[in-house]
């Protein structure tokens, strides 16, 4: 398995158009782990920052996604330690690398950490991140004649496979009381889907920003749902077992997970400072870039919020015999709560 590496960055700059890094498809093997997700793991006590100097913490990324929020938000300024970023087309292929020792950390939507725990990943939740799910959306071609979700029955729908489009979808064909065999389920990483229903290869295509907002804003495409609808729309961040077994990894762990925090309210604050990095980081339009990061935020916020709703999405997938069943509560690992605690708030409308 290969992903692209940028390079070490302390302060780090972007090519203007990361669109190509799409073209990296990268699968999870449900069979390629041992099931120990939920396994207990030693929690080692943290090591003094300055003593990271020579440490090298592996973070695995999506276009336009951590590392994108912490320079916009200058978090990546005065490291004690060096990052290496690895960038993915989506969440399973980071739930992967996790749990091949890889990375040490990766921030996913909602629907990677499950089937990751589903297929036995060595890799807990540590932290996590509210979003409206706006940005979440499934789109049919301008002319199409597919009105509601209802009308997909016995249609083709484009969607990466484990992503948050894939538990989106589920949940809308649940809620207009269809199975998920009732519409064909075409598995593409974003890349191949967006030349796939550009083409007019299939009805629909479930999707998240900023490819919806690459989509709206260059066809006619129509939205016929939004996961603000049906999902609970939580990011969450990630870590390796390994990483946290390791008491200098785990530290840098840390500091790192608070400068995310800090840098998820800081785009909420500085909503048009952050759209015009981000549009000029990914190679976007204003209008696209504007879009999409109106509606798609990481708003850091308590972990104990999320177990409930999770456990929801994750019972669904279950229910349609997607996976195994899955413990989300003993898929947390809550060992950063004190340093968590001062930069994370509640879940917006709880």
């Amino acid at each position: 398995m290969t992903t692209t590496l940028s390079p070490i960055h302390r302060r780090s700059a972007f090519p203007a158009v990361l669109l190509a890094l799409s073209l990296i498809v990268l699968l999870v093997g449900a069979g390629c782990a041992t099931r120990d997700s939920e396994a207990s793991v030693p929690v080692p006590d943290r090591v003094d920052l300055e003593d990271l100097s020579d440490l090298v913490l592996r973070v695995g990324d999506q276009k336009g996604g951590t590392q994108a929020l912490l320079t916009a938000a200058g978090e990546l300024d005065d490291l004690p330690y060096e990052i290496e970023f690895s960038t993915f087309t989506s969440g399973p292929p980071q739930v992967e690398a996790l749990n091949a020792g890889q990375i040490d950390l990766a921030v996913t939507g909602n629907t990677p950490p499950v089937f990751g725990a589903a297929a036995g990943a060595r890799a807990s939740i540590v932290s996590a991140y509210a979003n409206r799910g706006e940005g979440d959306r499934i789109l049919v071609p301008g002319d199409s004649p597919v009105r509601s979700v209802a009308d997909l029955a016995g249609r083709k729908v484009l969607v990466a496979k484990g992503t948050s489009a894939h538990g989106h979808l589920l949940l809308q064909l649940r809620g207009a009381g269809l199975s998920p065999d009732s519409v064909e389920m075409v598995f593409l990483q974003p890349a191949e889907a967006g030349s796939a229903f550009a083409r007019g290869d299939a009805d629909a295509w479930a999707i998240w920003d900023p490819y919806t907002a690459i989509t709206q804003t260059t066809t006619d495409a129509r939205t016929i749902a939004t996961a603000a609808e049906a999902s609970n729309g939580f990011w969450f961040g990630l870590a390796s077992h390994d990483a946290l077994a390791d008491a200098r990894r785990q530290t840098a762990i840390a500091d790192l997970l608070v400068r995310l925090a800090q840098a998820g309210t800081w785009t909420v604050e500085n909503p048009a400072q952050w759209a015009a990095f981000y549009g000029e980081a990914v190679g976007l339009t204003p209008e696209a870039a504007d879009l999409s990061q109106g509606r798609s935020t990481r708003r850091p916020v308590s972990l104990a919020d999320t177990v409930e709703r999770e456990q929801q999405l994750a019972d669904v997938f279950t229910e349609d015999g997607q996976i195994d069943p899955v413990d989300i509560e003993g898929l947390v690992d809550d060992r950063y709560a004190d340093v968590l605690g001062p930069v994370v708030g509640p879940v917006p409308g709880r």
